[in-house]
């Protein structure tokens, strides 16, 4: 079967790589019926004005990345929603991967491996850990290119528009109706610019406590005032 496909991106202040990123998916996706659809959570379009490439889609929405991805998919068209950070980038055969997988049936979506492009060897480690991470739990994080059916998506009603955890949310809201998740052993790459401005030890060690707390029980609002403070100084 031939799917299309919908690449949204959710950008915020984003206007230095988001070319780089279009040409890329762009690339990837030639001989696929691809679109792409950008959502600037900046009501000023900051991002999405500095895009050169005119088939892609550009749309505001208010900040906030559930919401901006909502907004994506409901414009979106394709048979398979992928959901992508700007400073990710997918693998060479991406698309033909996820179609294989999507062939199997039993999937309703899925996501990669995550890996961090840099050479240091304590990425290597954290690659590590998300890998055995998402294999304990089946529940992949947003930075590792989400993909899922668009009519599945719908039925589900899209991702909860909170603060954080939106993709932990979905994620577990999939597997607990009983639903399966493919993680595809190929990485995406993503950038380790979060890591180095606040910080290798301090954000991971701020990211695990933050999923035990939300596991936990705690409300996302209340953990979005922790995330955010370290963000905004």
């Amino acid at each position: 079967m031939g799917y299309s496909f919908s690449v949204i991106l959710p950008v915020l202040n984003e206007s230095s790589i988001i070319n780089q990123t279009i040409e890329h998916i762009y690339r990837l996706g030639y001989g696929f019926d691809l679109e792409v659809i950008v959502v600037d959570g900046d009501m000023e379009g900051g991002t999405v004005n500095r895009m050169k490439d005119k088939r892609v889609i550009k749309v505001i929405s208010p900040e906030g990345r559930g919401r901006q991805m909502n907004k994506g998919a409901s414009l979106a068209t394709g048979d398979i929603l992928l959901f992508l950070h700007t400073d990710t980038e997918l693998p060479e055969n991406v698309f033909s991967t996820i179609s294989a997988v999507m062939d199997r049936k039993q999937y309703v979506g899925g996501a990669f491996n995550l890996g961090i492009k840099s050479g240091r060897l304590i990425f290597r480690l954290i690659e590590k850990m998300v890998y055995i991470r998402t294999r304990l739990t089946g529940i992949p994080y947003g930075d590792q290119a989400i993909f899922i059916k668009k009519d599945f998506f719908a039925g589900m009603n899209g991702y909860h528009e909170i603060p954080i955890m939106e993709d932990v949310e979905l994620m577990r809201r999939i597997k607990k109706s009983g639903y399966k998740i493919c993680i595809i052993p190929q990485r995406v790459s993503t950038s380790p610019r979060r890591w180095e401005k606040e910080g290798i030890i301090y954000c991971t060690l701020r990211n695990w406590a933050l999923i035990s707390l939300y596991l936990s029980g705690f409300k996302p609002e209340k953990l979005a005032k922790f995330y955010y403070r370290r963000h905004d100084e």
